[in-house]
């Protein structure tokens, strides 16, 4: 029988850390502004392709500060779950993962997005983070599926989502706004009946 929103929200604890010997995620704090600041203006050109419009105070400290609020609230109503990837030897700021759109009652399901650094990218540190969300989402929030939608020409997003057991649903015209234009989408799922190859397990 499916979970109620105030049984999750009861049970949200006041923080979230998901690591292994190598990277750490974790919701953004305050004093992670200089890092965060310096990975995202270096990638301007290399994310802004596959990110919604870029405001023009983006990338102020104010603007950072209330992202940090907003992920807070967002998380502890149960909405949203906004990550960090660290690297756990010097805690360096490689990317970010977010667990959003958060639905209870008969959907159980999520949406992820995410973002790498340009200098990290291409080194595995987006699919080792996905090791580490995925069973959180489906043992630590208990929910059945998982969604992910990525632009048709993005080849590396689309590879990443068929490593890490995602299977190609659909194709979503005029999806999301994306740099100024209505993009159409491809839509990725993978549930928790999948294996990690990506097929159905037999529950019957």
């Amino acid at each position: 029988m499916p979970k109620s929103v105030f049984r999750f929200l009861s049970r949200q604890p006041e923080a979230v850390e998901l690591e292994n010997d190598r990277y750490l995620l974790r919701l953004p704090r305050y004093q992670d502004f200089n890092q965060w600041h310096r990975l995202r203006a270096e990638s301007r050109k290399f994310l802004e392709p596959w990110e919604p419009t870029w405001r023009r105070d983006e990338l102020t400290e104010g603007a950072y500060r209330a992202r940090v609020v907003r992920g807070k609230q967002e998380y502890a109503s149960g909405q949203a779950v906004p990550l960090f990837i660290f690297l756990k030897g010097d805690m360096t700021l490689v990317g970010g993962v977010t667990i959003g759109y958060i639905r209870r009652g008969a959907a159980q399901s999520c949406m992820i997005g995410y973002w790498m650094g340009e200098r990290h990218a291409g080194q595995g540190h987006m699919h080792a983070a996905l090791q580490l969300v995925i069973p959180y989402i489906f043992a630590g929030l208990e929910l059945h599926r998982i969604e992910a939608a990525c632009i048709p020409d993005n080849a590396r997003s689309i590879r990443l989502l068929e490593k890490a057991g995602f299977q190609q649903e659909g194709y979503l015209r005029g999806y999301l706004k994306i740099n100024g234009q209505w993009h159409d989408h491809v839509m990725f799922s993978r549930l928790a009946t999948d294996t990690d190859k990506g097929r159905k397990t037999d529950s019957r």
